[in-house]
């Protein structure tokens, strides 16, 4: 993907967005980038695009336009640091390096099994929201 591809980009509070000519968007969030997680609105607006992605010279950090929608396992399990990846590999009955390489990125998981994973993910959040103590 290249910038002749981006259609529009805009911030928000927590995120930098693309749209893309034939409609698709994507997200990145500054909380992901120590940089930009640190970073002031004012020098979060002040970046420069080039051919493959979004630069910011001050911040000394670029985003390329493909990783906006390469798919984000390792980031949100990154999120859930009080999730035991062994036992939620158990949970879906698969071995934890493979869920490891997920994460991690050196595997990619078939869309059945992303799915598979997403599910058991929402499974555990409605399993949480009903805890009463």
């Amino acid at each position: 993907m290249v910038l002749t591809d981006i259609h529009k980009i805009w911030l928000t509070d927590e995120a930098i967005h693309i749209e893309t000519k034939d409609g698709k968007t994507g997200t990145e969030y500054f909380a992901d980038y120590p940089s930009l997680k640190n970073a002031t609105q004012k020098q979060r607006e002040r970046y420069t695009t080039f051919a493959l992605g979004i630069h910011w010279e001050e911040l000394d950090e670029d985003l390329s336009f493909e990783g906006f929608f390469k798919p984000k396992m390792g980031k949100t399990f990154s999120k859930l640091q009080e999730l035991n990846i062994s036992a939620f590999a158990r949970r879906l009955g698969i071995s934890q390096p493979l869920i490891a390489a997920y994460i991690n990125g050196s595997k990619i998981p078939s869309e059945s099994r992303k799915k598979e994973i997403e599910k058991e993910l929402h499974r555990i959040g409605k399993e949480l929201l009903e805890v009463s103590l």
